[in-house]
């Protein structure tokens, strides 16, 4: 099990089983090779988020995970160094607060 995987909370919320994804390299250089699956740069406003991602308010970078985000999840940007947690926006659309 990864850092960022040991860093997802469960939510008790019990929805069910998270789906899982099986994450590939898409070339984002600014963290070591082995945390780079990880993350990807945002493509502006014409891009979708999936279930397993999550946008950081700082440096908006897309911060992703091999299971399914749920709120209350937390997650860490390893390019700004930000802790955060999963919310749910108004628009109904996942979100992450930052923590610290």
């Amino acid at each position: 099990m990864s850092e960022l995987e040991t860093m997802i909370v469960v939510d008790g919320a019990g929805d069910g089983p998270r789906q899982r994804y099986e994450l590939e390299d898409v070339g984002f250089r600014e963290v070591p090779k082995q945390w780079r699956k990880f993350y990807r740069h945002w493509r502006g406003p014409g891009d979708a988020l999936a279930p397993n991602e999550v946008i950081c308010p700082i440096c908006k970078v897309v911060i992703r995970s091999t299971r399914e985000l749920r709120p209350g999840d937390k997650v860490y940007c390893m390019p700004c160094m930000s802790r955060m947690v999963v919310v749910r926006g108004a628009d109904g659309r996942l979100e992450a607060d930052v923590i610290f």
